[in-house]
Parts: C-alpha cells; sequence; structure tokens
C-alpha cells in the first residue's frame, strides 16, 4: 500500500542557498586576490539573493548589516569576467546535472529574448539592435538553447547578442552544442526571427526536423496565406553571400482556423509554417507541435520573478545575471526531481513545491545570512494601533 509519507530527511532554505552558492563558485571562479576583503561565496550569495528577492545588488546590500559594499561586489563583478569566458563556463554550469533528467530524445527550442534598452544612444557597446519593440530598437539580448522533456523546460546554453550576429551563425553555433550533447533531437522549435534562407539552410545541413511560423514576406507567400483552405505547398527562400545566390526550397504547412469576426471577412485565421518533421504530417500537425514550444514564454514569467534588477550597462554583469536567473529555475526542477519526488512503480509522484516557493526559500535564506534589516527607525513609539 502506497505511504503518503513523503521522506524521511528535509532540505532546509539555507541549505538551497548553499547549494545554489556552491555551484557557482565551482563552475564560475572569481580568482580574487588573497588580500581581497572578501570571498566569492560572499559575491555570489548577494547575487543569489537579489535574483530571488527581484531587486538590486546595491539596494539588497543597503538594507543588509552582513552585506559587503555594492561597490565591491560590482567592481569584482566588472573585471573578473570576460563575456567569452562567461558564456563557456555558463553554458557548464546549467548543463551540469541535467543528463540523468533528460531523456535519449528530446525537444529543443531556440529563442531570442530581447530586454529593452532606453539608455543614451553613445553608449551602445554590446547592445543589439532589432525592430522596434516597446517603444526601442535597442536592447540587451540573448539567444537561448532550451531541452523540452514531458513539458518541463531546461535550459542548455545561452549567448550574448551584439550588432552583426546573425540568427544563422547562433543557430549553427547551437546546432553545433546539441552535436555535442548525450541525446538526440526529436525537432528543433524557432521562433520567427530563425525564419530566412540561411536558416533553413543550416537546418537542413544539420539533418534536424523543424518547425518555425514563417514571415509574409513577397507576394507569392502572402498570396497563399489569404486564400484557400488547410494545405501543404513547397516554398523557397534565395539567399545571397558573398555575390553568389542559392534558393532553398521545403515545405509550408498552411493551418486555417475558422473564427468568426475575427482576422479576414470570412473569419478564417490562417497560419503557415516551415516544418519537415516525420511527426508532422498535416497543417494541424504543425500547428499543434509549435503550440507546445510556447511553454518557453513560461519559462520567461519566472526569468521575471527571478531576476535582480539593474542599472548597469556593463554586458558582462548583465549577462551574469540572466544566467543566474536561468540556473534558479534549472536547479528548482532538478532538486524537485531529484530530491523532493518520491521513486515509485509508473514513474516518480512529483509533490508539490512550485518555483515561486522555491523563490522564497531562498530569499528568506538570503535575508537570514546577510542580515536583511527587519525594522525601520521610528521618530517615536509604536502606539496602540501597532499592538493586538
Amino acid at each position: 500500500m502506497h505511504s503518503n509519507k513523503q521522506a524521511d530527511n528535509v532540505i532546509h532554505e539555507d541549505q538551497l542557498l548553499n547549494f545554489l552558492v556552491n555551484r557557482l563558485d565551482e563552475e564560475v571562479p572569481l580568482s580574487l586576490a588573497n588580500n581581497a576583503e572578501i570571498t566569492a561565496e560572499d559575491i555570489y550569495e548577494v547575487l543569489v539573493g537579489a535574483c530571488a528577492d527581484g531587486t538590486s545588488v546595491s539596494t539588497l546590500c543597503a538594507s543588509s548589516k552582513n552585506a559587503p559594499a555594492a561597490n565591491t561586489i560590482l567592481y569584482h563583478l566588472r573585471t573578473k569576467l570576460e563575456p567569452e569566458r562567461l558564456e563557456r563556463v555558463a553554458n557548464t554550469l546549467l548543463r551540469k546535472d541535467l543528463d540523468q533528467l533528460l531523456s535519449e530524445q528530446v525537444e529543443v527550442c531556440v529563442d531570442l529574448h530581447l530586454r529593452p534598452y532606453y539608455g543614451d544612444e553613445d553608449e551602445t557597446d554590446g547592445i543589439y539592435h532589432s525592430q522596434a519593440k516597446r517603444g526601442t530598437t535597442a536592447f540587451h539580448a540573448y539567444a537561448i538553447l532550451y531541452a523540452r522533456v514531458t513539458n518541463k523546460r531546461f535550459t542548455l546554453a545561452v549567448r550574448r547578442l551584439e550588432d552583426g550576429d546573425t540568427a544563422s551563425s547562433v543557430l549553427a553555433e547551437f546546432l553545433g552544442v546539441l552535436d555535442g550533447l548525450d541525446f538526440s533531437v526529436k525537432a528543433v522549435y524557432l521562433d520567427r526571427e530563425f525564419y530566412d534562407s540561411k536558416c533553413l539552410t543550416v537546418l537542413q545541413a544539420h539533418n534536424h526536423a523543424y518547425v518555425m511560423p514563417i514571415v509574409r514576406w513577397g507576394k507569392a507567400i502572402k498570396q497563399e496565406l489569404s486564400e484557400g483552405w488547410s494545405r501543404v505547398i513547397q516554398h523557397e527562400l534565395t539567399g545571397k553571400l558573398d555575390g553568389h545566390s542559392w534558393t532553398v526550397e521545403f515545405p509550408v504547412y498552411i493551418d486555417c482556423t475558422y473564427q468568426n469576426g475575427r482576422y479576414d471577412e470570412h473569419g478564417v485565421a490562417r497560419h503557415g509554417y516551415a516544418a519537415d518533421a516525420p511527426f508532422i504530417d498535416t497543417p494541424r500537425d504543425a500547428r499543434y507541435h509549435y503550440a507546445k514550444r510556447f511553454g518557453i514564454e513560461a519559462s520567461y514569467r519566472l526569468s521575471e520573478q527571478s531576476i535582480a534588477t539593474t542599472s548597469t550597462q556593463d554586458p558582462v554583469v548583465r549577462l551574469l545575471y540572466v544566467v543566474v536567473s536561468l540556473l534558479l529555475q534549472n536547479v528548482w526542477r532538478y532538486l524537485h526531481w531529484e530530491f523532493v519526488a518520491t521513486p515509485r512503480r509508473g514513474g516518480r509522484r512529483l509533490w508539490s513545491w512550485s518555483f515561486k516557493e522555491f523563490i522564497n526559500m531562498v530569499r528568506r535564506a538570503a535575508w537570514t545570512a546577510l542580515t536583511v534589516r527587519r525594522a525601520v527607525p521610528a521618530n517615536r513609539p509604536p502606539d496602540d494601533r501597532f499592538h493586538r
């Protein structure tokens, strides 16, 4: 008979903080001088606390008795990390322990994450320019590679984007990362920024199944998407490089749904997907499988709950904050499966432990470790309204 007793052991919130700080300290060494006032562990304790708290390093330090000076922490983060090295060690950090959670065949998603930049036009070192979104064309931009296993997302790699980076160069780099990992790729899901001739050529060269929405470029595809019912067509895009041009041909699945009063005058919504995968036979298949990718947006919502705020434009510091935010999600999923879930026949029982609860536990542990202020000065004693 199955018992509802969960386990003889517990993980305390201070142990969660230790786990995160240890992992950062092991994989992202800061090489501080022997006579430095603080240790890398001190820095990472504040950094994890600020991400869990959704506040800035400066704010957290200012309200804590035992925290180092914020300027000291930020100085070390700015001077001890180079962008390329941070990206390299960050990807090792993010993938640690994931092998046992990923199946032999996984679906992967590649996405661009744009965080708006509203700063000085002259100070755009490390800034990525793209189409206008939320009132700006300048962004702190990151390409992120995820694995998706039974609706759980694990970040495998992150890369900072700058002007000059192209979708195809990022995609080729990420597909190279996948080639070095111990699982096979069932399919690659991409957002519309990757719809171009070079990316499609890269995908075909790597022989990966893929699905992505198309962009309405040119009269022919606009015409196809303005009439008719669900169908599959062959389409082609022409690319140019160093004066040479080539054409890439691929299937487009046009899925039509009837939605009265919306879209065109007949209430038909048409969506086109560039797709080449053995499990996609119909336009409805393409729409269904691509829709599963939207779990990515849930990852962003979790990231927004768990990233330190900052006014610094230093691209390395900002990348580190993004990495720690993604690390929090990976560690939560790893600990949830490996320690909190109960093994049983037919699969593990995942006991309830939401990301919000995990983040709150890490936040409280950081507050305790740093002795965050729990009272504020008052110019007179609290009166009866403060007692019960």
